[in-house]
Order: C-alpha cells, then structure tokens, then sequence
C-alpha cells in the first residue's frame, strides 16, 4: 500500500493544529492510501521549549563574545528557567492546572522584560496590565499571561542569542515574504544550520525512520513556514532519495504561480495549486497507485466532507495555548485549541478590488450542505474531545450562518465557534442572536480603510454606518468583534485617515468592537488594481508588468517547467511594487494609527483628540 506522510513545517501557531494534513489525510485515506501525519510545528517548539533545548540555548548563548543585555540577564538565571521550563510548558498544555496559583503570584516562574515594560508604569498600558495581574481576573487567566510573558521572553532571548530568524510562530520569514529570487532561501539551506535548524533537521530524520513513506506532502501556508518545509526537504531527499516530495498550501497557491527557477526543484518534486485533490490523484496515479475513479477529476466543494478530516496520530493535549495579550478577542487565535474547519470554498462576495479574487481559494465560491457540515462537526467532536470550531472561510454568508445556526440549535449539539465575515446588513440583530444560541462566540471581518469613498473605490459592498450598525448587533448579543483596518490603500488622505481613526475610536467606545488591527495596504498581482491600475491611480514597476505568466497546471514539475519558464529566474511573486502621486507619509501616519489602536483596546485613550496620535 502507497504509504503518504503529510507534514506541518515550522513554525505555525502552538496551540491548534493547522488544518491542511487532516483534510488532505481523510480525502488521501478515501483512495485507499496508507497516510500518516505530523505536526513538527508542534514538535519543534516542545523540543525547544524544554529542559534540554533550553541547556543548549544556554550554551551557545555562553559562547557568543558580545551578548546583548537580555541575553547577559537570561544566563543570570538560567537556572530558574530550567528548574520552571517543563511546568510551564505543560501547565499552558493545560496538563499542570495545580500551578495556576503558585504562577499567578509571581513567585514561581522568572520574571522578565515583557511583564516589565508593561507594569513599570511608563506607558498607558501599564494601568490595564497591573489590574490584569493583581484584581478581579480569573486565576487561571492571570497565571496563563504570565505564563505566556515569560515564553515570549525566552523567544526574545532565542533570538538574541541563538538565531535571529526565530520567531514565537513563524521562522525565517524574512526568506519568504517579497522574495523574487531563491538565492537567498538557497544559500541559507547550504550554510551549516543554527541550533533552530539543526532540531527541525533531527525532528525530519525522527519522522522519516519511523514512517519510511513513498511520498512526503509539506504544506506552506505563510511565508513563515517556507525555510522549515524547505529545510524538511533536504533532509528528506538527502535520507530517502526516491521518496517523492509535494508541496502546496496558501503560499504555494500565492507567491509560487509565477516560478521559473529550477532550482527549487532539487528539493520538491511536484508543486500543488487550488484545491489540492485533483493534483494529488494525478500523483498518485503517476506513482503507480491505482484509485477507485478511472482518471483524475477536480472535486467539487459539495464532495469536501465525503473526505472526512482525519486527526489519527494527533495529540491535542500537548498543544500550547499562548495568551499573547489581555484582549479577551485578540488573544482568540493564539488561545484555544480550535478544530479548523472551512465551510465553503471561496468568497461569496469575491470583487473586493485589493483581493485575489482571480485565485480559486477565493473566486470560486462553492458552499456545502449544512446538514452534511454539521454532521461533520459531530464527528469529530467525537473523534478529537474537542468542542471549539474556528471557521477559516474567506467570508461566511449571511444566509448560510443562518441554516447553521438553526441546525446545531435543532440537532443540540453544544459547540462553540468563530470565524470571517462582512459586515452586511444582512447581519441583523435577531440573525446574531441566534448565531449566539448556536455557540458563536466571535466574528472578525474586514472594515478596511473605514471611509465610505474607499469602499465604494474597493468595491467593498459595505458602508460604514451599515458596518456599525452589524458591529453592535454582534456586540449586544455577546459576540465579540475583531476589524481588519487597511492603511495606505491608493488615493487615501491624510484627512481620510485621521477620519477613519475617529470613527473607530466611536465603534470602540461604544463597545460595538473589541479588537482591530490596522493593515498596511499591499499591492498584490492577482487582484483587479493589478489588471487595471490606472483605474486606481497606481502605477506599476515596468519589470513587473513584464513578468512570467501564471502556470496554468494543477501540479508543476521540473519537467512541465522547462517547457514553460523562458527568461530571468524567478521565485516568490505576489506583493508588487507600486508608486501613487501625491502620496502621504503613510509609514509614519502608520505609526500613529496602531499607538491609538493599541490604547483603545485597553480601553484607554479615547479622550486624545487623534491628531495628537500623529505628533
């Protein structure tokens, strides 16, 4: 039997898994494929994050010749990080919920840099931060902060002293966002590792020696996880030579459409765009691998959940949860081990003019059955204990949410969930009421650059008093609010800005939103001002108008590349250049937007006229 083994690269979010191998390892499972999967996300951190990774932190942090101040403090008490490591890691694994005291009263665990800043006193944030510690908190939340500051800080001393591409959910990232060329990415792979990559290189030999698989399928979902798939790889051809090497994911689908450079093929030997199925019916084919239907076919999204997600082989209890801020909705995504779950492929809306509304994760939108979702979800409560869902759809209709909604009602079945939309006025006051009956505790959708001129130039579909009104009708049923903000979008003015900071400051105060986050605005090749940037006053560099095609397969190869790459060499393309006249500072008026932001969701700031966030 074909034996696949799919695996999560470093570094991801600690605590759920990402969910590409379990769907992929169900639809695989259906062809009759022996498949195993690995989450050395996971892995890498736990063997990092322990007694004996630790050690080895130590030692090379002892023998650099110039240490920076954090790292000098961190080896003053190396021996409390020792003696605590493993109690920390397993108390936020929720393994250890005795030490929740002892940690909350600060005589446990080292302190560092991180709680510091936040209760010296020197900021505004200090007053929310010292209520956070000492008052009127759960002592399970007080003690999972602390627990989560002083993590952090061993990551800030990782960096510092050990590798300067760590980071607490991403690594090397630098090598993976905006980078045209694969030079760079190459010449790190063929230097010696740093003590980061020599783990991930001992994790892959672990896996391979245990699961000796025919094919190995990596996933890359963001520019963060591209140095440790690649880095899997080489060790994967270097150990196993005739095992085959797949990679997909988010990343692939994005930046790689436009690859022209060969050389990436000395570590992978097929790249998978779109959905994902078709193209690995095709390579299990060409491995021999006979299947149950005669020839290759694209899956429509309705046939999804017949491919049930499979979690064999995963351990949620070892997931760390990691509360990076006191914002009970911005701490969401990093606190909870959620079940990841897309209900429909693609966006309902898909014209937004900044999106890559061209690609199929996004422009073909194809929604299931909501009996059939539900009865998914049921299954793998049963399968996994866990209860908590994070819909990772690019937006959930309106329409849809409420048949879900009626139907876990109806069928009782007592789960809690989260996910994207717009905000719509289709989002009425009864519509979240019932979501919030149904479980949902969360939503996050995008308010963009919160001007109504601009979202009619965006073709965003919403307008800003519409948006409020939606905003408090989640708030007052209890559902939390999280807004995606954009900056620097084309034409915007600095008047325009500082007016889209009022008027959230207004959604805040109100307690219509609880969390947000301001977006530098990216120019992105797939999306409808790169087909027509004229329209949008932007201009576009002349060596990126002139740039390779988009490979129009389902699988690339070596082989296929050949016959269609002509020219310079090219690798990662999806953000793009671009000039507009007349433009603002937007870097600095950045600035001023996320020090606003960050007081306001503390609560704090409101009265500070904007501009002064701009001094």
């Amino acid at each position: 039997m074909m034996k696949v083994l799919l695996i999560t690269p470093p570094l991801l979010q600690l605590n759920t898994l990402y969910p590409a191998t379990p769907v992929l390892a169900g639809y695989l499972s259906s062809k009759g494929v022996q498949v195993s999967q690995v989450d050395l996300s996971l892995e890498l951190a736990l063997k990092l994050f322990s007694r004996n990774g630790l050690k080895k932190v130590i030692e090379q942090c002892q023998a650099k010749p110039r240490r920076t101040p954090l790292v000098q403090r961190f080896l003053l008490r190396a021996e409390q990080y020792l003696s605590t490591i493993t109690e920390a890691v397993a108390f936020l694994q929720g393994q250890a919920p005795h030490l929740a005291m002892r940690i909350a009263q600060r005589t446990f665990l080292p302190e560092g840099p991180r709680l510091e800043a936040m209760t010296s006193g020197s900021g505004l944030s200090a007053e929310d931060a010292w209520t956070f510690l000492t008052d009127g908190v759960d002592v399970t939340e007080r003690a999972s902060f602390l627990a989560s500051l002083y993590l952090d800080d061993l990551a800030d001393v990782i960096r510092e002293g050990v590798d300067a591409d760590f980071g607490f959910s991403r690594y090397a990232e630098r090598l993976g966002v905006a980078m045209p060329t694969f030079g760079p990415l190459l010449k790190k792979l063929q230097v010696p590792p740093s003590l980061v990559g020599e783990m991930i290189d001992a994790l892959t030999q672990e896996v391979l020696r245990k699961y000796k698989p025919d094919i190995v399928g990596l996933t890359l979902p963001f520019p963060g996880t591209v140095y440790g798939a690649f880095r899997i790889a080489q060790q994967v051809r270097h150990l196993l030579p005739k095992t085959r090497i797949v990679m997909g994911g988010g990343y692939v689908n994005t930046e790689l459409r436009n690859l022209t450079d060969e050389r990436v093929f000395q570590f992978v030997d097929d790249l998978c765009f779109d959905e994902g199925f078709s193209a690995w019916e095709q390579i299990l084919q060409q491995q021999g691998h006979a299947l149950p239907s005669a020839q290759a076919k694209a899956i429509p999204c309705q046939e999804m959940w017949c491919h049930k997600p499979v979690y064999k082989g995963i351990d949620f209890a070892r997931y760390i949860n990691v509360m990076e801020t006191t914002n009970p909705m911005h701490r969401i995504w990093s606190y909870g081990k959620w079940l990841k779950l897309q209900a429909a492929n693609g966006c309902y809306w898909h014209q937004c003019a900044f999106c890559d509304v061209g690609l199929d994760y996004i422009g073909r939108y194809r929604p299931p059955q909501v009996g059939d979702l539900v009865d998914q979800m049921a299954r793998m409560v049963r399968e996994t204990g866990q209860t908590g869902f994070h819909f990772t759809d690019e937006a959930l209709a309106p329409a849809f949410l409420r048949q879900l909604s009626e139907c876990l009602l109806r069928r009782k079945l007592k789960v809690t969930w989260w996910g994207n939309i717009r905000f719509e006025k289709a989002f009425t006051p009864e519509l979240a009421k019932c979501m919030a009956e149904a479980g949902c505790i969360a939503v996050t959708g995008g308010l963009e650059c919160a001007n109504d001129r601009l979202l009619a130039v965006m073709n965003k579909g919403v307008t800003c008093k519409g948006a409020a009104t939606v905003c408090k009708a989640f708030s007052t049923a209890g559902i939390l609010v999280h807004v995606y903000l954009m900056y620097g979008f084309p034409t915007q003015t600095r008047k325009e800005i500082l007016e889209a900071l009022d008027y959230v400051r207004g959604l805040f105060e109100n307690g219509y939103v609880q969390s947000a986050y301001w977006h530098r605005f990216a120019l992105t090749i797939h999306s409808p001002i790169a087909r027509d940037p004229k329209a949008f006053g932007v201009r576009i560099a002349q060596e990126v108008a002139g740039a390779p095609p988009a490979h129009g397969c389902k699988v690339l190869t070596r082989e296929k590349l050949r016959t269609q790459s002509k020219g310079a060499r090219c690798f990662a393309l999806n953000e793009i250049p671009y000039t507009v006249a007349h433009a603002p500072d937007y870097d600095r008026l950045g600035q001023g937007l996320r020090a606003a932001l960050y007081n306001y969701m503390l609560g704090l700031g409101f009265d500070v006229p904007v501009e002064k966030w701009f001094r």
